[in-house]
């Protein structure tokens, strides 16, 4: 009894985590089925997704719940006994499974009514994260890119950086980019970086790289004036200068830079809106 109440204490202390969509939050449930044999076992689910939440042996996995099929491997496995478990399961989700499923009910709506509608479908995706920008202050403005291809929201914040988030291609995520001063990236880079685990210092690059990759190992320098983060299934993305002729031997953080990230899923912006305002 008391291992089902902690995992059901841990399944909703997870929906709490993960941003409501359209005002409606995670709710909490038991799970039709069991993926683990013995293993605690819950649902958490927002209109058309599902997650499974398996508690056995120490870890704690996530597996997508999608008719019709019976997940075989899981998305995210956490240690039980990590410092904070219902925090590292949350960035997973954020950062890999729901952008995830972005993409393939993307490429489903590719298949089945072309890559023009993927783009439509994306609209509603944009406008929410557009009403989250205007509650915490911002002013975001629509914007078309020339030829159709793609369209998006265009903001300053009050320090004069200008942040843009486009539709620009049908994968079925959003791509954010940014001008301004280094600092202006702080606070929001620890939301969209991959975990730190993993990744070393390094003395390669530049003053101005190392000044980036030594507050945050996860960036790696492409070369003198840019570094680049993400790997495979996460966002993907890059800081530079914003031209290859400036001097990269020194470094501080007001610093103009340009920056792009892609790949980007709906929620994982939701819970950036605070820190792009």
């Amino acid at each position: 009894m008391t291992s089902a109440v902690s995992h059901a204490t841990t399944a909703a202390a997870l929906a709490a985590l993960l941003p409501a969509r359209r005002r409606q939050p995670w709710q909490v449930g038991p799970a039709g089925y069991g993926v683990r044999p013995n293993a605690a076992t819950s649902r958490i689910a927002n209109g058309d997704r599902a997650l499974i939440i398996a508690e056995s042996g120490g870890v704690i996995e996530v597996f997508v719940d999608e008719a019709g099929t019976f997940p075989v491997a899981p998305e995210v496995v956490v240690s039980a006994t990590s410092p904070d478990p219902v925090a590292d399961l949350a960035r997973g989700i954020l950062h890999t499974v729901l952008p995830s499923l972005e993409r393939r009910a993307a490429s489903a709506t590719i298949h089945a009514h072309g890559w023009q509608q993927v783009l439509v479908d994306a609209a509603p995706n944009l406008i929410e994260v557009g009403f989250a920008l205007v509650d915490h202050g911002a002013h975001p403005n629509p914007v078309q890119r020339p030829h159709g291809h793609g369209y998006g929201l265009e903001w300053t914040t009050s320090s004069g950086a200008d942040w843009s988030l486009w539709v620009l291609t049908p994968s079925g995520n959003l791509t954010l980019t940014y001008e301004g001063p280094l600092s202006g990236l702080y606070g929001v880079l620890p939301t969209l970086l991959p975990p730190a685990e993993g990744y070393g210092a390094t003395d390669a690059g530049s003053a101005f790289t190392r000044h980036l990759s030594d507050r945050y190992p996860q960036l790696r320098p492409l070369n003198d004036h840019e570094v680049e983060f993400g790997r495979q299934r996460n966002a993907v993305g890059h800081i530079s200068l914003p031209a290859s002729d400036e001097p990269t031997d020194t470094a501080d953080d007001a610093r103009r830079v340009v920056a792009e990230a892609r790949r980007l899923g709906t929620d994982l912006l939701l819970t950036a809106v605070p820190h792009l305002v």
